[in-house]
């Protein structure tokens, strides 16, 4: 029976006993705190003390961020914005309404515009799943052959969408314009246009077809354009670098939001001198070309404007959440404090076993 024992390969009997080593048989120093009220007081007023004086801190920088929103969706009869609810995607031309507003405040600062829609689920499974990445990425053969999960956005009578999909499909395609008024003249607001998608997708994640670099119509050739856009992904923009793919509006729309109500950046409006703010208070008139049908879904279109500061736009949930912690914190502490004070001396010989 020797042969059978050494076909073994002459291997280390395998056992299921750990290891003899500090880790594996629980030998490594450790460390554990004896709560005590010396330690456990002073650390919830510490807490206490630090977190309410950082949460007013940021809930003060953003009550001071500059907000104004306006409904434009027009479901109100009294709404200038009501006799274009029911649009379609491609009524020619455009129906457009104007919506006159006055800023009480003047904003100081970089003025960032966005469009707001609610009720609006761009986080659906199969919306998010709804396009093709390699052929946005400037993939000549997704363009001509985009991936299966785009349909039913796939192809067009034949031809292959570019881009493809669900989301590129729904693209926000209202127009915006902002006017100050002053003496019944109408000033209008520069506003730019690049620079509001993130940087990595504008150079990185989006690409054009590669081919001749500045004949966008040759290299799209053999594609047409999604179903509900006016015109083809090569006519987004005038301007080559924010043309097809690359084109801002589009990537800010491509990037989904998480919730249902969400906001995406529309156009800049930068400072231009520091004497002046960026918008004076007065009145403003804000011009729209309203394409873009949401009443059938019940959904709200909104126009923000909004500045930043360093913890980015208005957003009072993180500072009401360090006061709430810091105050709840210190009043642990002196409810703690109290009934150790009351009864922390009763138990001190009477336990201790001799």
């Amino acid at each position: 029976g020797g042969g059978a024992v050494g076909g073994g390969g002459g291997g280390a009997v395998k056992t299921r006993k750990p290891d003899n080593t500090a880790f594996k048989q629980q030998r490594l120093p450790a460390w554990q705190p004896i709560l005590t009220a010396g330690t456990v007081l002073p650390a919830f007023f510490i807490i206490g003390l630090i977190f309410i004086p950082i949460g007013i801190g940021i809930f003060v920088t953003s009550n001071n961020i500059r907000e104004y929103e306006i409904d434009y969706t027009g479901t109100e009869p009294s709404s200038p914005c009501n006799k274009c609810l029911n649009v379609s995607w491609d009524s020619t031309p455009p129906c457009t309404c104007t919506i006159n507003f006055t800023l009480e405040h003047s904003f100081e600062s970089n003025v960032f515009m966005y469009y707001g829609l609610s009720n609006f689920y761009q986080n659906h499974r199969r919306y998010v799943k709804s396009r093709d990445d390699s052929q946005l990425n400037g993939d000549n053969s997704s363009l001509l052959n985009p991936s299966k999960e785009c349909e039913p956005y796939r192809t067009n009578e034949d031809k292959p969408i570019a881009p493809c999909g669900a989301i590129a499909n729904s693209m926000f395609n209202d127009t915006l314009e902002l006017y100050r008024i002053e003496n019944d003249t109408r000033t209008p607001i520069t506003l730019i246009k690049k620079g509001i998608a993130w940087w990595t997708d504008k150079n990185v994640k989006f690409r054009n077809p590669t081919g001749d670099g500045n004949n966008l119509t040759a290299l799209f050739q053999g594609t047409t354009k999604p179903v509900n856009w006016p015109k083809p992904v090569y006519m987004l923009d005038s301007e080559p670098d924010n043309n097809g793919f690359i084109n801002e509006d589009f990537i800010v729309w491509m990037r989904t939001a998480a919730l249902p109500t969400f906001r995406k950046l529309y156009r800049l409006i930068e400072r231009k001198d520091n004497l002046q703010p960026t918008l004076q208070a007065g009145k403003y008139s804000l011009d729209i070309a309203y394409n873009y049908p949401v009443h059938s879904f019940d959904g709200r279109k909104r126009m923000i404007l909004s500045t930043i500061s360093w913890m980015g736009g208005k957003n009072p949930f993180l500072g009401i959440a360090y006061i709430t912690v810091g105050s709840i914190c210190f009043f642990l502490g002196v409810v703690l404090l109290i009934i150790h004070h009351k009864y922390g001396n009763r138990n001190t010989s009477a336990d201790i076993p001799n």
